[in-house]
């Protein structure tokens, strides 16, 4: 049975909800007036402020802390407000309604942000940090794009306000909820994410394409019925089954298996706002006891990032969110009389009832709004709205529970609320725990170079403009290793096995690129496409340029305009060029140095960085960094600023000669970046930890002087030979064994990995079984003897 408690027992600093407020308006209202979101807020308030029985004035003097719900505008460090907005929202609309808080607070992205917000703040209050409280969120998606989609921009509104004043930015907390593998293939929107993992379930329940479509609007349909009796619904119209999910010129498929009518719906102007005081408080106000809600149960869990979750098509964190609110409650869900559950997409929803044995048709209904498709999606702040709808509930049957479950990224957040008139202490909960043992999963290695046979592990086709369809793989190497991968925009071969029922597990091969991973219907289909050709070197380079001079071949970086800095072509080319290289059996050495004389290479090309910034080859900045073997020695003449991904490049050559004038040093922190292409690896081993570190995490330059004394370079030349001192390098190279030397690098590169130093020698001796059979063996001991000079033939 819940606790039970008379509400004269309450500590003073027990916190309670004692208003709630919505606001809304539609571009074809005939009162649309095209709010700024921060006077729609305001309505919100206002009328959260009124709902406590009080004028809103008197509630108002009374709130020491404002908390805003973060907008889409600002969810992501690149985001834009076309139509400006308050430098401090939460300020902005406090001064608007006659609030004067001590603090002002901006929460993270996330649509679980609403719930896990108030969690936050009735703990505040409960611990005596705080004693009255307004929370709100608000979205005016629909006047943005409605005002700069028909208005010139000198015809558009200024939303912009210098508030000023103390405010609290959480900032985004995105962080693990994209990776670069997920940008580089396209699956980066939540829509084509989430119809990824809608694949991957309808997989799991072994359901064809129809089928599994009925039970997408069959869940979805009964929440249309519902915002079509909301007044602040985007849309009155209640859908059947068959509208939802039959394509048609109004209902387009947006991403396999979705139509427009499945997803959220994020064009709204919409607000909404919670009043939450301590009890104490609400007894000085005198606001009625019958309009108290308390929050009895609360959780808030994470899971793990899509690549590594061990089941694409299920995120058990959400269900152990709201098992653990219900446990906090004291309840079973058998108590719960009102549910609203987060419905961005079908397969939110039925991830939280599948696991917890709800049926799509609970009489209860599954949503208090409308849900996203229909009431609406205003940015992260829905759940504020289902807030709202749950305290109207829980007033209208006292001692009855209503519930919220609040979803934030891919699945990623949950945040629960249980609700009640049914007077209740605070309780902490321990969400911790149960996060403990979520962490405890086992997760799922990925590879950002994909190469070989593989399976499709679940994927998503999105329609694209002019036809152009963009398919999207998550597939699994056979070692068990998962990738994303395209569909190259003409294989009709492969659209098609997408096209079908039984895509998903089914055998592919997949190939890696500079520009990601490709999958094929099978290893023929991918030779068809890309037959495999020797490397060889081309006559003619945009972005460098080589010249072979018998044995030793010398390769520039030609880009002296942008300090040679390194963009997808220029690395793309050099990759190619090392692979021919590596591959020649006439040439035994290799010298990289940068064209003019200001740089070996400025590492990245930050102006080119973009998408475009992602298309590094497998092997690395240069066909380097990342360049598992390194069969023949690359000396780097450093004939300047070898900086960033430059210092990189010259640490994966084998040896570093360096002009007296040279600079080295690893400046990403200054510019928001890391040294991710082998810097933070082989720095440290170059020059040592602690000036490693330094550098590293200062931006700290080193010049020619200091890098010899640290190890960094082993010879220093002149002012405008270090050409000439690379050459003299290269030909003391060369007058050894290019067997020997072969040899020599790879026991060297061997024993690196090796942590034992006896084992580690152990392991050299592996080199001896190859110069035994070796011609440079026989013709350098022969040379030796008879004391004339060695004729190597490098094999």
């Amino acid at each position: 049975m819940p606790r039970f408690v008379p509400l004269t027992a309450l500590d003073a600093h027990t916190p309670v909800i004692v208003g709630v407020g919505q606001a809304s308006e539609r571009l074809d209202d005939t009162d649309y007036r095209a709010l700024s979101e921060a006077d729609l807020a305001a309505s919100a308030v206002t009328r959260a402020l009124a709902d406590t029985g009080l004028a809103a004035p008197t509630v108002a003097a009374e709130i020491d802390t404002v908390v805003t719900v973060r907008t889409f505008e600002e969810s992501t460090p690149l985001a834009q407000s076309p139509l400006g907005r308050p430098d401090n929202m939460p300020r902005a609309v406090a001064k608007r309604v006659g609030m004067n808080p001590g603090r002002a607070v901006l929460g993270v992205t996330g649509g679980q942000s609403p719930q896990a917000l108030l969690t936050e703040f009735a703990a505040e209050i409960d611990d005596g940090r705080s004693d009255a409280v307004v929370l709100f969120g608000a979205e005016i998606i629909s006047t943005v794009r409605h005002l700069t989609g028909t208005r010139a921009p000198d015809e558009r509104p200024d939303f912009a306000e210098q508030v000023g004043g103390q405010l609290e930015d959480r900032g985004h907390g995105i962080a693990g909820l994209t990776t670069h593998q997920e940008v580089q293939h396209g699956l980066l929107a939540p829509l084509v994410q989430y119809a990824a993992l809608e694949n991957a379930r309808r997989h799991r329940l072994g359901l064809d394409r129809d089928p599994y479509a009925a039970t997408m609007g069959e869940l979805f349909a009964p929440l249309s019925r519902v915002a079509a009796t909301n007044p602040h619904a985007a849309t009155t119209t209640a859908r059947s089954v068959d509208e939802l999910v039959t394509p048609d010129d109004g209902n387009r498929v947006v991403a396999d298996p979705y139509t427009r009518l499945l997803v959220a719906r994020d064009q709204v102007n919409q607000a909404a706002a919670v009043v939450l005081t301590s009890v104490g408080t609400a007894r000085e106000l005198g606001i009625d006891p019958d309009r108290w809600v308390f929050l009895h149960g609360h959780a808030d869990t994470r899971e793990q990032t899509l690549m590594r979750r061990p089941d694409l098509s299920a995120a058990p964190a959400a269900a152990a969110a709201v098992r653990h609110a219900l446990e906090v409650a004291e309840i079973g869900l058998d108590d719960v009389a009102f549910l609203d559950i987060y419905s961005c997409f079908p397969i939110a929803v039925s991830n939280v009832i599948d696991p917890l044995g709800v049926a799509p048709d609970d009489p209860r209904g599954l949503t208090l709004t409308g849900g996203l498709p229909y009431f609406g999606g205003p940015g992260n702040n829905y759940s504020m709205h289902a807030i709202a709808e749950a305290v109207d509930r829980a007033r209208s049957a006292p001692d009855n529970h209503a519930m919220v479950v609040a979803n934030g990224g891919i699945l990623s957040k949950t945040s629960v609320g249980i609700y009640s008139t049914r007077p209740a202490p605070w309780h902490p909960g321990d969400s911790a725990g149960v996060q403990e043992l979520l962490d405890a999963a086992p997760a799922v290695r990925t590879t950002d170079h994909a190469d070989g046979p593989a399976t499709i592990e679940t994927f998503t086709v999105t329609p694209g403009t002019d036809g152009n369809r963009k398919g999207i793989v998550i597939g699994r190497l056979t070692d068990g290793t998962r990738f994303i991968a395209n569909v190259e925009r003409d294989d009709e071969e492969m659209f098609g096995l997408l096209d079908g029922e039984h895509a998903i597990g089914t055998g592919v091969y997949v190939r890696s690129s500079a520009r990601g991973n490709r999958v094929f219907i099978n290893r023929a289909a991918m030779l068809r496409r890309h037959p495999v050709s020797r490397p060889a070197f081309r006559d003619r380079y945009d972005h460098a340029a080589i010249r072979r001079v018998g044995h030793l071949l010398e390769i520039t970086i030609n880009r002296p305009e942008a300090h040679n800095a390194l963009h997808a072509a220029a690395n793309t080319e050099l990759d190619a060029i090392f692979d021919a290289y590596f591959a020649d059996p006439d040439l035994w050495v290799a010298i990289l140095t940068g064209a003019g004389d200001k740089a070996f290479s400025a590492g990245n090309d930050l102006a080119q960085t973009g998408t475009a910034g992602l298309q590094v080859p497998k092997n690395g900045f240069a066909g380097l960094t990342s360049r598992r073997t390194r069969p023949k020695p690359v000396i780097a003449a450093v004939n300047g600023y070898a900086l960033g991904g430059g210092l990189e490049v010259a640490l994966a050559c084998h040896i570093v000669v360096a002009d007296k004038r040279a600079q080295f040093g690893l400046p990403e922190v200054t510019v928001g970046l890391a040294a991710l292409a082998g810097g933070l690896v082989r720095l440290p081993v170059a020059v040592g930890p602690a000036l490693a570190r330094d550098m590293i995490l200062t931006g700290r330059r080193l010049d020619a002087g200091e890098a010899l004394a640290a190890g960094l370079v082993s010879r220093i030349a002149p002012a405008g030979e270090v050409m000439a001192l690379a050459r003299s390098v290269a030909e003391e190279v060369l007058a050894a064994s290019p067997t020997s030397v072969r040899e020599s690098l790879r026991a060297m590169e061997e024993a690196a990995t090796v942590p034992d130093e006896f084992d580690a020698i152990d392991t050299t001796a592996t080199a001896l079984d190859a110069l035994l059979v070796s011609a440079d063996t026989v013709e350098g001991i022969t040379a030796f003897v008879t004391k004339r000079p060695p004729r190597w033939t490098g094999r």
